[in-house]
């Protein structure tokens, strides 16, 4: 797929993309809950016998490289900004 459209030069989105943003969120609760599900009281007489600490946060760790994958995969295009002397004045 070309990067361009209209002769207009196109960079990807990056950083500033949603899915990027998204999945760093994600991946920061993942860790945290993973961690908190190692390490702390599981409490499973709350939980019906199971580690929802540990299950979610692997859940969400998952999802976060499913948006990141799904960036790298299909990225984003913005258009990029024109710095010739050519360019209209806005």
């Amino acid at each position: 797929m070309s990067n361009t459209t209209n002769n207009q030069p196109q960079r990807r989105a990056g950083l500033f993309d949603i899915r990027n943003v998204i999945g760093i969120m994600m991946a920061c609760f993942g860790v945290i809950l993973t961690l908190t599900g190692i390490v702390g009281d599981p409490e499973l007489d709350k939980t019906g016998g199971v580690n929802a600490n540990l299950w979610v946060g692997i859940a969400l760790l998952g999802v976060a490289l499913i948006f990141a994958l799904w960036a790298w995969i299909r990225p984003t295009y913005v258009p990029a900004k024109d710095t010739s002397a050519n360019a209209p004045a806005h």
